[in-house]
């Protein structure tokens, strides 16, 4: 559904260490759409030209209850767009860290750009937590995450956007779909085709839904009759809020908690456990940083360690999956979070990030391998790919360099392997 903006539509960051790549999921699939389209290419367009394409399209607009003028009025002086097909092909693959994704997005200015907003639209926020039971400063984050609270929500036509990728051949099945979706937005009249913009794969308004969320999702929380998430801050809020609603958000709870781990704690076991009650981790030596007690002991939580052993670690709770529904990211899903809480007051995480680390690409997982291997650890065979194999040899290599054997791919890693 929603694309983050900018980055977002160029795959929002690929951080390497293969749990946060983001991936396909309800509404989100920038993965996706790269590796499909390296595999097939871009397609040829499937029609002569643009007019056959447009004709093409109005029996099944019609079918679905467009109007003849809404469909007119929305393709009104469009051509193909060259800067949509050029993005298509322009979806670089970098690396960054989760602190690296993390520090860009969540400052001390957009806390406090979240915080006035809190004010500034306290009551809407209030009513979408009554109607809805999600906490303001989470749908402000990401409000925030997605289009700077509105600050740029894309310059492109949508239907424009997505009849250029439809008939340049790009994925063009789901498009095609996304764009009849479009059209018949249009038709029912919640927004005019030359004010529907967003970003040049289709995200809309300023929380980025695509047209089959707004579809399911979007509601006119300000009585007008209209589903508006392009100008009605009210609408747009009270969508994202029923959209995590809809996907099982609980109500008064958080996210997740930053925690400790002791000295000589278990990590191949916490692997093996993925996930379990946090009285069971608290048996294991975790606790919250805060020195606080976890409310709640028998929450089910997930360990998170997105530096390794030297960094920041977390116990993840039911909700940090629902705001992965909105983009199937744990970095994504802990930017969320984390702003949500400064937006509240809240600091800094408690544990510094490894200085000096940084996030390998493929050519250097594949060289890491390559090390490992010759030092006698079996990886299989060097591919760049980091599977199961490769995480017990690391952790077998950790264990015999007398490092916390956590298992955690990282650049400080590859750099103790080429002493």
């Amino acid at each position: 559904m929603l694309f983050g903006r900018r980055a977002r539509d160029f795959q929002l960051a690929r951080i390497t260490r293969l749990d946060m790549i983001r991936s396909s999921g309800l509404f989100a699939f920038g993965k996706a759409i790269a590796a499909f389209s390296l595999v097939l290419g871009l397609a040829a367009p499937a029609h002569g030209n643009s007019a056959d394409f447009v004709r093409g399209l109005w029996p099944d607009a019609q079918a679905i209850g467009v109007s003849r003028q809404a469909f007119d009025a929305s393709f009104a002086g469009y051509s193909p767009s060259s800067k949509v097909m050029e993005l298509t092909r322009k979806q670089p693959e970098f690396s960054q860290t989760v602190q690296q994704y993390i520090d860009k997005r969540v400052t001390a200015a957009q806390a406090g750009k979240g915080a006035a907003m809190r004010k500034e639209w306290a009551q809407t926020l209030a009513g979408a937590q009554q109607r809805f039971g999600v906490q303001p400063e989470v749908v402000l984050a990401i409000w925030g995450m997605e289009t700077n609270f509105g600050g740029f929500m894309g310059g492109n036509n949508t239907i424009h956007a997505l009849a250029t990728l439809t008939e340049g051949g790009y994925r063009a099945d789901f498009f095609r779909k996304e764009l009849l979706t479009a059209l018949r937005i249009v038709s029912d009249g919640h927004i005019a085709p030359n004010q529907m913009v967003g970003s040049w794969a289709g995200a809309m308004g300023h929380t980025q839904f695509m047209p089959s969320s707004f579809m399911r999702y979007a509601i006119d929380y300000n009585g007008d009759g209209r589903k508006d998430i392009w100008n009605s801050v009210p609408d747009a809020l009270g969508s994202t809020a029923n959209y995590l609603n809809a996907f099982g958000w609980r109500p008064g709870e958080t996210w997740g908690y930053e925690v400790k781990i002791p000295a000589g704690f278990d990590f191949a076991r916490a692997r093996q456990m993925e996930k379990a009650p946090l009285s069971q981790w608290q048996a294991m030596g975790i606790s919250r940083v805060s020195g606080r007690a976890f409310p709640r002991a028998g929450d089910v939580g997930r360990l998170y360690m997105p530096a390794g052993a030297s960094g920041p670690a977390f116990l993840l709770l039911p909700n940090f999956d629902v705001i992965k529904r909105y983009n199937n990211s744990d970095s994504y899903a802990l930017a969320v979070g984390h702003l949500a809480d400064r937006i509240i007051g809240g600091g800094s995480f408690a544990t510094p990030w490894p200085a000096g680390d940084y996030a390998l690409n493929k050519e250097q997982r594949t060289e890491l391998q390559s090390l490992l291997s010759r030092a006698g650890y079996d990886v299989g065979t060097p591919d760049g790919v980091v599977g199961p194999k490769t995480r017990a040899a690391v952790m077998a290599f950790q264990a015999r360099a007398g490092l916390p054997a956590d298992g955690h791919v990282s650049g400080l890693l590859l750099d103790r392997l080429k002493r």
